[in-house]
């Protein structure tokens, strides 16, 4: 049938119309730039256009097409990838965005058509985005009541580690908004908060208060595209949303890890933290998004802590335009990039991927140059050992201590060149604390393994297990290789 489909197509080539084309670099795809001459040339009322990919602009072009060309339901997209082999007709030279293919009768069509979207995860990128991207601004919003007003409720878990309302109410929103865009029966999520608290008798007020925190986030729904729920959501169907993350994990399947606020003493401190999105598809992370409702566009200001929203908020103005506070990074594996865009301002909408640019790891490989990022509390990673290794490697500047996968994001934008976390006996990483950031740095160009060099494994349940003494992160692999070897040659020197 794809074969007849396709014949049909290439057999109408008598008249041309004008083609804005935004060809990308994908390797799979040499053959690409034939398809479109044809394919404009088959139907009398076609205006193609051709729009960027949602995730990098070496990625898979979207392709609009009207509804008639697709008469069988099931059968395969003329332009699926396993059949481009085949069409290798008038190869045009490669082209790259922004590039365009003109012929004479264009501007008289002017018709929209339904895409067809040829990148695999593009959807479940966009959808988590989205997501983080509202979960951000419902962290921003309750970080500021809590540092401005102080009339956040802040829990103790049983490790002694803060939960506050955003917590809860960031994994709510995310898993309604999964859960509504792909049905929650095909969505299988691992969180890090329950609902034992809230379910109890002596949390209503808190429960309520969750509720109407994620009913505030949800009334912005339409900003982003997303349809808002019908009525808004009592405290049952907030508590069965929150309880929706529940999944094992494991080796095979597909599932999301979501860590809600990451980093959650630095929300109450007012610093850094980050809401944490990735997909996991049979063991292996395929998307990362992150949300940084802190970061700042300027490196120099990644370096003030305890006070750091008071700091801000005296510089700029919320409606300040100089002062991009806040964004979202993402990737997706295997597409040669890792993007970031900054968060919304008030009443605006969001337009994917809005404003979003593409970063990169730093170049420097020269340790003497680059900084380093650590935790910044001793609870769960040594300081004293990272030091010894940054003097053995031969990094002289000051490390960059931050709470939670900012850290992570610092490398990938190239504010930073190495990451290292050593725990103390005793403490195991959990996957939502590393999945979304393995994937972005990796997509931006870094590196991510254990300290023996090998990558870390997301398909044995809610934490990584086997790994090898700790985490390292760097922009190259000169860098990286460099203290995989200080790790050998002091560890057994170290009383972790």
């Amino acid at each position: 049938m794809s074969k007849l489909l396709a014949a049909n197509i290439f057999s109408h080539t008598r008249k041309t119309h004008a083609l804005d084309c935004c060809f990308c670099c994908h390797p799979n795809l040499s053959s690409f730039s034939a398809i479109p001459s044809k394919i404009q040339s088959f139907h009398p009322s076609i205006a193609a256009s051709f729009k960027m990919p949602i995730s990098s602009p070496n990625s898979a072009a979207k392709i609009r097409l009207p509804r008639p060309l697709l008469p069988y339901r099931n059968s395969p997209s003329i332009l699926h990838k396993n059949l481009l082999p085949k069409l290798q007709i008038h190869p045009f030279p490669r082209l790259r965005c922004g590039h365009k293919v003109n012929s004479a009768t264009a501007q008289n069509f002017n018709v929209e058509f339904e895409s067809m979207d040829l990148e695999k995860y593009a959807r479940e990128l966009e959808v988590a985005v989205k997501a983080v991207h509202m979960a951000s601004l419902l962290c921003r919003r309750v970080q500021e009541s809590l540092i401005f007003e102080s009339n956040v409720n802040v829990q103790s878990k049983d490790d002694d580690s803060p939960v506050t309302i955003a917590d809860w109410s960031v994994q709510a929103t995310v898993s309604w908004v999964l859960s509504e865009a792909f049905g929650s029966e095909n969505v299988s999520i691992v969180a890090e908060e329950d609902v034992e608290t809230l379910s109890r008798c002596d949390s209503i007020d808190l429960l309520d208060a969750v509720a109407k925190t994620v009913n505030d986030s949800l009334a912005e729904a339409p900003s982003f595209g997303i349809r808002p729920p019908a009525a808004p959501l009592n405290t049952s169907e907030v508590l069965e949303a929150i309880s929706r993350c529940n999944s094992p994990g494991g080796p095979t399947g597909r599932f999301w890890v979501l860590d809600p606020v990451d980093g959650t003493l630095g929300f109450v401190r007012g610093d850094q933290y980050a809401i944490a999105l990735a997909l996991i598809e049979d063991g292996e992370p395929v998307l990362g998004v992150l949300g940084c409702p802190n970061y700042p566009m300027k490196k120099e200001w990644l370096s003030y802590q305890n006070g750091y929203q008071r700091i801000v908020s005296r510089l700029a103005s919320s409606s300040s335009t100089s002062w991009d506070r806040g964004c979202v990074i993402y990737a997706k594996k295997e597409s040669g990039g890792a993007w970031m865009q900054p968060l919304l301002e008030k009443e605006k909408k969001f337009v994917w991927p809005n404003s979003a640019r593409e970063i990169k790891v730093s170049t420097i490989d020269n340790p003497a140059l680059a900084t380093f990022c650590e935790p910044v509390e001793k609870a769960n990673s040594s300081h004293s050992f990272t030091a010894g290794l940054a003097h053995s490697v031969g990094l002289r500047n000051e490390p960059l201590r931050m709470y939670s996968m900012v850290k992570y994001a610092a490398i990938a934008r190239g504010d930073a060149e190495i990451f290292m976390k050593f725990a103390r006996a005793g403490y195991k990483e959990k996957i939502w604390d590393h999945a979304a950031g393995v994937v972005i740095i990796q997509e931006a160009g870094g590196v991510v393994t254990d300290a023996g060099g090998h990558p870390l494994c997301f398909s044995r349940g809610m934490y990584l297990e086997g790994l090898d003494r700790g985490i390292i992160a760097s922009s190259g692999a000169t860098l990286h290789e460099k203290i995989i070897r200080a790790v050998d040659a002091s560890w057994n020197s170290s009383c972790l």
